[in-house]
């Protein structure tokens, strides 16, 4: 492994001019030439960002909304800045060719693609801020655009990364730089052979991160949160959380793919590979240890519990009197990958197949459109769904009292339920 380093930084770490400060403190003591800083957007920026995609797409006048971001995000420098720093005037640039690309037509053909288009803004503005600060305090660092060097298919919001054009543009474009200074850049986005701009899923940068630290055979891929490091439960949800010291990349792959929103579900694969060790610290408590993601011998047995909100329960309905079979899975499965949609729970009876998706706009309409002339199709949305791994009687019984249940799963290592919110 090389002496690289890759360091990502998330929303809430760079979201005021304070928490902008703390950042520099911890890359202080820490930074070296070789290392690649990755920054996700500011705060809730992500989100006021598709929100004005859906004051587009119910035709209402966005531009009040567009204006509060914009000094949401000159407030920020104006707190880290002189006045006539250069900064302003790029920032105001920002939003000018943002304000372009929300003029653009909108259609729920197209809506995927200009969703990547607009939702970039957050990570491009946010990466500015934070490298033009780090020099100003004397941490020389380059910013370098993230879209020259990932390189994707064309699914836009799930962009697939080209491992080896991604791996070939790191070597030829970052490798050089980091000879000389560190690297500033975005999380979550790239780009397809034709120029567009893609992204790599919600909460992408973790992503991004390994993406970066696998192309540049790191040392290490850390990633700082507002969390001491990887719990066995949320602890706005939960009390008595436990925090791991260390992890198998198994069993934290297990969690994220359950939901588990410490990391992005896709970060583990490419450091396991070649076993480069990912790290979780707290940027509020710097010098406590984390976690350490790696490869573990000692299976862990701590119960950990995973909350994934905005669910939707699906169930097809054969009505023609035969019983499910492979054949209805096949055709059920074939649309949802043609739509992007990942099942997070699989229930099967003899006359119907349940499912259980993420919420996501367009993709539950046009799911049905392509299969309710198969299968009688109901849903049940806002839902919630609980994953507990290593359950115990206990547990099961705390979560199960007083709920309304639409699903339930349990096998000898997992317990999953579905039900509506309190």
């Amino acid at each position: 492994m090389s002496k690289t380093f890759v360091f990502k930084f998330g929303g809430a770490s760079v979201k005021d001019a304070q928490s902008i400060k703390n950042l520099s403190h911890i890359l202080l003591n820490r930074l070296r030439n070789r290392t690649v800083i990755v920054i996700s957007a500011m705060g809730k920026t992500t989100n006021a960002l598709e929100n004005l995609i859906e004051q587009k797409i119910k035709k209402e006048d966005f531009s009040l909304n567009n204006t509060i971001l914009k000094n949401y995000h000159l407030g920020v420098c104006h707190d880290l800045f002189d006045k006539d720093h250069p900064i302003f005037s790029q920032i105001e640039n920002y939003f000018l060719q943002l304000s372009r690309d929300l003029e653009k037509p909108l259609t729920k053909e197209n809506y995927d693609q200009y969703y990547d288009q607009v939702i970039a803004y957050g990570e491009l503005i946010s990466s500015r801020i934070v490298q033009e600060f780090l020099c100003q305090e004397g941490i020389f660092c380059v910013w370098q655009d993230v879209r020259e060097i990932i390189q994707t298919n064309s699914d836009f919001r799930f962009a697939k990364v080209d491992w080896e054009a991604t791996a070939l543009k790191t070597k030829k474009h970052i490798s050089p730089l980091l000879e000389k200074f560190p690297v500033i850049t975005q999380g979550f986005i790239g780009r397809d052979k034709k120029g567009n701009t893609t992204t790599l899923g919600r909460e992408g940068s973790d992503f991004t991160a390994a993406i970066l630290g696998s192309c540049l055979k790191s040392a290490s891929v850390t990633i700082w949160k507002d969390v001491e490091g990887v719990l066995n439960a949320d602890p706005k949800r939960f009390s008595h959380t436990v925090k791991f010291e260390e992890l198998d990349y198994k069993e934290a792959a297990e969690l994220t793919y359950y939901g588990a929103s410490v990391i992005h579900p896709k970060t583990i694969k490419p450091l396991a590979n070649l076993s480069i060790p990912l790290f979780v610290r707290s940027f509020i408590n710097p010098e406590n240890s984390g976690t350490k993601i790696h490869k573990v011998n000692s299976p862990n047995t701590i119960p950990c519990i995973v909350v994934k909100e905005d669910q939707i329960l699906v169930s097809f309905k054969v009505t023609d009197f035969t019983f499910i079979n492979e054949g209805h899975i096949h055709r059920i499965y074939s649309e949802l990958e043609k739509l992007k949609l990942r099942v997070n729970l699989l229930q099967t009876s003899a006359i119907s197949v349940s499912i259980v998706i993420d919420k996501q706009l367009y993709k539950l309409e046009n799911l049905i459109e392509k299969l309710k002339s198969e299968f009688e199709i109901r849903y049940n949305d806002s839902l919630q769904l609980i994953t507990v791994k290593n359950h115990n009687p206990k547990i099961m019984e705390e979560l199960l009292k007083d709920r309304e249940i639409l699903m339930e799963q349990v096998t000898r290592t997992t317990f999953q339920l579905v039900f509506k919110p309190l």
